[in-house]
């Protein structure tokens, strides 16, 4: 009898330990299942979003086909360029009074303020080449801005890269037309695919 009550004991013993570990790895296994498919709910998300933000992207580009074509007055280098259709242009100085100025952006041009971030800046200015380009030395001597030679429709101008101030950091190109100095500017890196594939390429003016 104490065999007999000794085995049954322990029989229990090892039974109830065998069921513990089952509950155990069965919580254990449910619990890896969840992450698991947690981790590919989530992946499929990502997936899902990186394609749907690819997609618009595509979308926007296309958007901006056929391009329009900005022209400038003849008097100041008719300034010629393409830009992207879904860009509005307001002309802030039309040359008439003095120097020359238009702004580009997307959808619409917000007011003119210094701070104000635009796509693209185009400006006619009533200075000599050597001084506008001078007037941004210091900028580059500080490391602001990087200084390089670029060539546009042949001719030879200069090209800055980096921070023109707090709130704008972008890219400019200076080129001499006559007595004046041709500035195109974009404010915010986020145009400077356009600014290098579209307005550049295609830009071109009388010296």
């Amino acid at each position: 009898m104490n065999g007999l009550l000794i085995t049954t004991i322990v029989l229990g013993v090892l039974m109830a330990a065998f069921g513990v570990v089952m509950v155990w790895a069965l919580l254990n296994y449910t619990d890896q299942k969840n992450n698991v498919d947690g981790k590919i709910a989530s992946a499929v998300a990502d997936a899902r979003r990186a394609q749907s933000e690819e997609d618009d992207a595509k979308f926007a580009e296309r958007e901006k086909e056929p391009y329009d074509r900005f022209t400038g007055p003849d008097d100041l280098g008719r300034v010629e360029f393409n830009y992207p259709k879904t860009w509005s242009v307001y002309i802030a100085k039309d040359g008439r009074s003095g120097g020359y100025e238009a702004y580009l952006n997307p959808v619409k041009v917000p007011p003119v303020t210094t701070s104000q971030q635009f796509a693209l800046r185009v400006r006619v200015e009533e200075r000599t080449y050597e001084s506008v380009v001078r007037s941004y030395e210091s900028r580059v001597q500080r490391g602001d801005l990087r200084s390089s030679a670029v060539t546009v429709s042949g001719y030879s101008g200069t090209r800055l890269d980096g921070k023109f101030s707090n709130d704008i950091t972008g890219a400019m190109v200076l080129f001499k037309v006559r007595d004046k100095t041709l500035v195109v500017t974009t404010d915010a890196k986020i145009f400077q695919n356009d600014f290098d594939k579209i307005i550049l390429k295609s830009l071109s003016f009388n010296p």
